[in-house]
């Protein structure tokens, strides 16, 4: 679904991502690298494969659109227990795929427990708020003067109802002077909104972004640790 925001276009993409065609720029939000492998270090049995399967679809992406930077909205890598040797491993192998694709991370608060990726992945850190042009990148969605902000944290889902059936979609949510992007990694939850006067929901439903109407209601803008 394309959208012109700040007189910018931006692509709300249904792989949970957005594209910036005047930067040539692929934005992600909390893409969570080794969660999983944080939880089995704790002992919590959890699939394997989502590092992998956040590759591939990064991949995916590449392959659609022309893409020369990529910016991460915070939460790159998920907790310190998220260094396993089998995940850095695949960060890098994809990396050495991907020489000469400009990264820059927006560092969120799962980044500052995790630490900074390892140097040898070449990316480029940064703290909120981060501004490029029209837009500006933060990992914590909240309002700025005289800018647009671009931000994730809240991993949006949107509830939708009919008869007896409930249904938690992967959402953006998109206020006139900030959007929070969906969370793109495999293994990360969602957080239900309620959009608040002004703010739309645009809903992802398989290879869809859609708008559904806006409702009276409050979004919660002190959020728990994602």
């Amino acid at each position: 679904m394309i959208q012109l925001i700040s007189g910018e276009i931006l692509q709300l993409l249904p792989q949970r991502a957005a594209y910036w065609p005047r930067e040539k720029m692929l934005i992600i939000a909390d893409i969570h690298f080794g969660k999983a492998a944080a939880f089995r270090a704790k002992g919590v049995p959890v699939p394997h494969g989502t590092t992998d399967q956040n590759l591939q679809e990064l991949d995916n992406l590449l392959r659609q659109f022309e893409v020369s930077q990529i910016l991460f909205l915070g939460d790159f890598l998920h907790a310190k227990t998220a260094r396993a040797p089998a995940t850095l491993a695949a960060l890098h192998t994809w990396r050495a795929t991907h020489p000469d694709l400009h990264l820059i991370l927006v560092r969120g608060n799962h980044d500052l427990h995790a630490g900074d990726p390892p140097a040898t992945l070449r990316m480029q850190m940064v703290d909120e708020p981060h501004q490029v042009g029209a837009f500006t990148f933060c990992h914590h969605p909240a309002p700025l003067p005289d800018t647009y902000v671009l931000a994730g944290h809240v991993h949006p889902v949107y509830r939708l109802a009919a008869a007896n059936d409930r249904l938690r979609l992967p959402c953006f949510v998109i206020g006139e002077r900030h959007a929070i992007l969906p969370s793109f990694g495999a293994f990360t939850g969602g957080f239900a909104v309620t959009p608040a006067p002004g703010e739309r929901v645009m809903l992802i439903a398989d290879d869809r972004v859609f708008a559904v109407p806006a409702m009276p209601g409050t979004l919660p803008r002190q959020v728990g640790r994602l």
